[in-house]
């Protein structure tokens, strides 16, 4: 019988340091042509728009998805793993964390990849939920020594700073602007629902790397096209979906600032099959549409480990 697993359940069995080796581990099977990941589907009508991320791995012999709502009433998460061999559903688990402890991940792997090994500041643009896994994954992935935290309201990052600071073990303070955020920054992440660029081209210094990690839809934008064309190289984890919903990339390449064969997979450069950074002064950009062969990463290790520790409860299905 399939095993259900609830929220609490699955943060305790998938700390950040675990699902920064699940998600480096599918990139490189996603480089080497050995998982499967077609781009999210979307259904919308009545006000609520339904999205649906299948994937599958090979060499872990597994399948599954995530499916989700979001509505005026919020955004709810639910995710199915299936055994590849039998067709059987091994788990049924909500996935609001999942999907937020894996998202951070994919940064923090990115980060490990394609940032300066000795680049120690960190500046983050928003201080939203999704913002403390992005800062907990990059200072796992690197030695981080600072962080300065920049969003809209200042009761907010001001907040993210003091409870932020205990977690990650290094000083995060309270930048006044974006600008004042990123200067002299090793490592930046934008994290928004931003649909007018919150990081510009002209901020940006030689050696930086850039997590973008908000922008998976074609109305969102945090960086602006200036950004784009500084950045020497550009990967995402999915070309495919890129071209649907990277609303940053998809304005910069009709604008003629780079094409879509200037952008990399990060799968690519994980199994080595392309160079990632290859001096200190470029400029690397990580655009992070999410993806659902993450997920089913994250997923099996939950399973795995519920599996272990007998967690969860037996669905009578």
């Amino acid at each position: 019988m399939p095993l259900f697993l609830k929220e609490e359940e699955v943060r305790g069995l998938l700390p950040m340091e675990a699902a920064l080796r699940c998600v480096e581990e599918v990139f490189r099977r996603l480089g080497a042509g050995e998982a499967v990941n077609p781009p999210r589907a979307r259904v919308s009508f009545g006000g609520t728009t339904l999205h649906v991320m299948p994937a599958g791995i090979q060499s872990a012999n597994v399948m599954g998805f995530k499916a989700y709502t979001s509505a005026r009433a919020g955004t709810k998460f639910v995710f199915m793993l299936f055994d590849a061999g039998s067709g059987a559903l091994l788990a049924l688990m909500e996935a609001d964390a999942l999907g937020q402890i894996r998202t951070g991940a994919a940064s923090g792997v990115a980060t490990k990849l394609l940032a300066r090994p000795d680049g120690g500041h960190v500046a983050i643009i928003g201080t939203g939920w999704q913002a403390r896994t992005q800062l907990q994954a990059v200072c796992a992935a690197m030695r981080v020594t600072h962080v300065r935290a920049f969003s809209r309201k200042a009761e907010r990052r001001e907040t993210f700073a003091r409870e932020m600071t205990p977690v990650v073990g290094v000083p995060v303070v309270p930048a006044a602007s974006g600008e004042e955020a990123v200067r002299d920054a090793d490592i930046v992440i934008t994290i928004t629902n931003a649909r007018e660029p919150v990081l510009l081209g002209q901020w940006l210094r030689p050696g930086l790397h850039i997590n973008a990690a908000g922008s998976n839809h074609l109305l969102r934008k945090e960086l602006d096209a200036e950004a784009i064309r500084c950045s020497t190289l550009i990967a995402t984890d999915s070309k495919e979906q890129a071209r649907i919903e990277c609303g940053e990339l998809v304005a910069a390449i009709e604008q003629g600032v780079t094409t879509w064969d200037a952008v990399q997979e990060i799968g690519d450069i994980a199994a080595g099959k392309v160079p990632g950074r290859r001096s200190p002064h470029d400029i690397t950009l990580f655009e992070s549409q999410g993806i659902g062969a993450e997920d089913v990463a994250v997923a099996h290790h939950v399973y795995q480990e519920a599996t272990r520790r007998g967690v969860g409860r037996e669905l009578a299905i």
